[in-house]
């Protein structure tokens, strides 16, 4: 059964969609830490972010720093963080978000609700930065 990432890459249901090339999107997380928190996929399925091919985790990588160097021409940041977690989706992903306090980072906080023209108009604006 294909993931949920997998049901967005085939744009079977929607997503907000920041960046994307022939082996990655990265889309916002519709239940963000902070406004702003992206999630990046690797278009091949596999689940576990390690048993990804060398040469898919470092271009994972290298694609997610365009998308986090787009996120701070939009959201006042001090940095971009980074967190691998694997345990949520049966996708490899990492999760990039907008860091102003340690706290920011603190997947046991409550997660944001914002509506969806409010990511609409966000992603618009991550992915004009990202071009």
């Amino acid at each position: 059964m294909a993931s949920i990432f997998t049901k967005i890459i085939n744009r079977e249901i929607p997503g907000h969609i920041v960046a994307e090339n022939e082996r990655f999107i990265a889309f916002l997380d519709i239940h963000p830490l902070v406004m702003g928190h992206c999630l990046v996929v690797p278009k091949e399925e596999t689940d576990y972010i390690y048993d990804l091919e060398d040469d898919t985790l470092a271009a994972l990588s290298v694609f997610s720093k365009k998308v986090a160097r787009a996120i701070e021409k939009v959201v006042p940041c001090l940095r971009i963080g980074i967190a691998v977690i694997g345990l949520e989706v049966p996708h490899a992903h990492v999760h990039l978000v907008p860091l102003n306090a340690m706290g920011d980072i603190n997947f046991n906080r409550p997660k944001l609700s914002p509506s969806q023209s409010e990511l609409g108009e966000l992603a618009q604006k991550i992915a004009q930065a990202y071009r």
